[in-house]
């Protein structure tokens, strides 16, 4: 079954050579010539804090692991229109973002995953916000807004991730934010666009006393939608505040974060004609709905309107201190306290005729509109799911270091405490009309006495967790050039957790869940020269289950199951970085034991072995007559290899290969400084499921920007993304994969924004 229009079947890894020699062609070519850049062009001194155990900052070229920086200004071009968005300039992550301003699903290189982010770690200021990486109906992107406040964006694939922190072996994504310095600067961005967003950013920074800054910032927004509802579907603001207190022997840091946002979740769509990637089901006439639910029928009314999103404060800080000799103290920490709300109309089966499902078989009437609607409308199951979420969390990271000039030793202590606190009401199927806001229906029994026309899942549940963790990292210099470090994490993991399905005041499972795990990594680099090295890195780490996993998996817990899903890796990476280019090429190969899907509450659990190697290639150019070009690529080839069911298949949703090009030329414009920008993005086919039965194509995406910044603090933007209007699907349907339904692309959008800096 095909999902899309254009096929491409260039040979991954004749692709990956051909990348691979052409950066390395423009890498050698560069080492001839002896140029003189400017400061703000060199990258051999660009710093990296994500992954050290000791939490102090290493130069990127020196690191023994795969990480890339994203600045202030490359956030800017990129123009994401949601968090999980800007994670498809780190190589190595695939990040389907078409669901919205949250719920994205976000893979990291051949991990396998049916949905969400269950490898995705996010941190702020060096803290994960919430321990989870994934529960049902929330992953860690949906919690966190990206706006002006931000500085700098470190984002960290395998390496020691699996020891230090959350021991999140995947992707970790540590968003800093901006201090203040002597000087009091700001600035405050008016934004719009073509589908009606309003938005307003403003941040200041400065002095408040002698070694005290301050940094203040947010933004409120409205509109109604990428995906026009008829509303404002998306509204919401977010306001941060961070101080910094400069000591004789270090730094203290405190955060606050307050995000009151959300936006229209956006779901699978039928593939029929007239539905393209501007399609949304949600609109006037459905967002206010009534629902079913426990044993009595007990009737809710919802806004639907209100979709995904996030209400709620994250507030931490850091204590980085120099006691002398080489000893080191840093101590990070948050805690997370808020709603995660998900209101969405969801695509159920096939669409079909109003006629064969038509009590009269003939027609059926609008229960809004009371509009006649004649047997050859398309209709389809549209379901009204309701999920409540309060969740709060307290993250606590120590840790000590002793460094001489041979070795550097860190002893560290992870805490956190997590709770959710869940209501959910899924299911609740109507027969609703094929078109932009199509309504309810009446005359359809199964509408019209208020019970689904299919399945039905209620839930009410609480959990609480703990996990602790001990972790220690030894790193020693063989030679002014070698280096070999070694980390080990011994972590206990406990959770509390009682569920009532079916909203009947019974618990149906209760969990008390005791397990511990030890992690590990090993790595060597050699810095041969001082812009230029390799690294070998081996690591062993986990993702440990939450509350879903337990109650998807009860059976398996029961019996006896500790449900760990183990994670082993093998980094092979080159890094250069001259005064005005870098190239960091990092081969990979990854084994995950134990995952485990479910595409339905009910269904059954798939236990999986899954493989994968490949090639992730991050590199810049940035020439003397302003021409930059930035180069983004993923080459992998994964595999199924242990299942009762798909042995030999492709992991789904992940593309063998994916390309990302950014050239950019800044000139001078009368009393401007111009940047023009584009970005070209190629993605391969993939299969939607681990059947590898439904093929979803691949595509190519262009976007263009132009950024115009003059002397007198006045700057304007526009970017125009998916220009040419690709429809091209990231996913068919996931808990139905044989259904034609599918989730495109976000469609063509240009925004404009004007900023006055001072």
């Amino acid at each position: 079954m095909h999902m899309n229009l254009t096929t491409h079947k260039l040979n991954s890894l004749t692709l990956g050579v051909c990348i691979a020699l052409a950066t390395t062609n423009v890498a050698l070519a560069q080492q001839e010539n002896d140029q003189e850049q400017s400061n703000e062009n060199n990258f051999i001194e660009q710093i990296v804090v994500t992954g050290s155990a000791s939490g102090t900052a290493v130069r990127k070229v020196e690191a023994s692991y795969a990480t890339t920086l994203i600045s202030a200004a490359d956030i800017k071009k990129l123009a994401p229109k949601s968090t999980a968005d800007l994670f498809k300039a780190i190589p190595g992550v695939w990040a389907e973002s078409s669901g919205g301003v949250s719920g994205a699903n976000v893979f990291v290189r051949g991990f396998p995953g049916g949905g969400d982010a269950p490898f995705l770690t996010l941190q702020v200021q060096g803290v994960p916000i919430f321990p989870p990486s994934t529960l049902s109906f929330l992953e860690n992107s949906s919690l966190f807004r990206i706006d002006e406040t931000i500085d700098i964006v470190d984002a960290l694939r395998g390496g020691p991730a699996s020891v230090v922190s959350s021991g999140q072996p995947g992707l970790t994504t540590n968003f800093l934010l901006k201090e203040g310095a002597d000087e009091t600067e700001g600035s405050i961005k008016y934004t719009t666009s073509d589908y009606d967003l309003q938005r307003i950013d403003a941040v200041v920074s400065g002095k408040l006393a002698e070694d005290l800054y301050f940094m203040f910032g947010g933004y409120v927004q409205q509109s109604p939608g990428v995906r026009d509802a008829g509303f404002n579907s998306e509204k919401g603001n977010q306001f941060t505040l961070n101080i910094t207190k400069i000591l004789d022997n270090g730094k203290i840091n405190f955060f606050t974060r307050s995000t009151d946002d959300h936006g229209a979740w956006y779901l699978p769509t039928p593939l029929v004609d007239g539905v393209d990637n501007s399609y949304t089901q949600l609109g006037t006439l459905n967002r206010q709905a009534t629902i079913q639910y426990g044993p009595e029928g007990t009737s809710k009314s919802v806004d639907f309107g209100e979709g995904r999103g996030f209400k709620g404060t994250v507030t931490g800080g850091s204590v980085n201190l120099e006691f002398g000799d080489g000893w080191t103290f840093v101590d990070r920490f948050a805690h997370l306290s808020g709603d995660a709300d998900t209101l969405g109309l969801v695509p159920n089966g096939d669409p079909t005729l109003l006629s064969s499902v038509a009590d009269n078989g003939l027609s059926a009437t609008g229960a809004v509109t009371g509009e006649l609607y004649e047997g050859d409308t398309l209709v389809q199951q549209i379901g009204r799911w309701v999920v409540q979420k309060e969740i709060e969390s307290f993250t606590n990271d120590v840790s000590i270091t002793k460094q001489t000039d041979k070795f550097k030793a860190s002893l560290g202590l992870y805490v956190a405490n997590f709770s959710s606190d869940d209501w959910w009401s899924i299911g609740n199927q109507s027969y609703h009309v094929i078109r932009p806001g199509g309504e309810n229906l009446t005359g359809i029994d199964c509408n019209d006495n208020q019970d689904s026309c299919d399945w039905n899942y209620d839930l009410n549940a609480t959990g609480d967790g703990t996990t602790k963790a001990i972790y220690a990292a030894f790193e020693y210099k063989l030679t002014d050039a070698l280096t070999a470090d070694v980390g080990v994490r011994d972590e206990n993991h406990t959770i509390d957790y009682t569920v009532d399905e079916g909203l009947d005041g019974i618990i149906t499972k209760a969990v008390q869940y005791d397990e511990s795990d030890v992690a590990f990594t090993a790595g060597v680099n050699w810095q041969f020269q001082h812009e230029q090295g390799v690294f070998l890195r081996y690591s062993e780490g986990s993702k440990m289950p939450y509350f879903d996993d337990l109650r998807e998996n009860f059976d398996s817990f029961t019996s006896g199951e500790d449900l760990i899903t183990d994670v082993t890796q093998i980094e092979l990476g080159y890094k250069l970085a001259e005064a005005n280019y870098t190239v960091y090429a990092t081969s990979f190969y990854n084994e995950v034991e134990g995952d485990r899907f479910q595409a339905l509450p009910g269904a059954p659990v798939q236990t999986l072995t899954n493989q994968a190697y490949g090639v992730e290639i991050d590199a810049n150019y940035f020439a003397d007559n302003g021409f930059s070009i930035s180069l983004n690529s993923t080459i992998q080839e994964t595999e199924i290899s242990e299942s009762p069911t798909n042995e030999g298949n492709e992991a789904q949703r992940q593309p063998g290969w994916q390309v990302r090009l950014t050239p950019s030329y800044d000139f001078e414009f009368e009393d401007f400084y111009a940047t023009l920008y584009g970005t070209i993005s190629m993605v391969d086919d993939r299969f939607a499921n681990n059947e590898n039965t439904v093929v979803l194509e691949g595509y190519e995406k262009y976007d263009v920007g132009l950024i115009m910044q003059g002397d007198s603090g006045l700057t304007f933007e526009l970017a125009v993304q998916n220009i040419t209007d690709e429809d091209a699907l990231t996913e068919g349907d996931p808990r139905n994969p044989s259904a034609p339904n599918g989730r495109y692309i976000l469609p063509r959008t240009a925004t404009f924004s004007v900023s006055y800096a001072f």
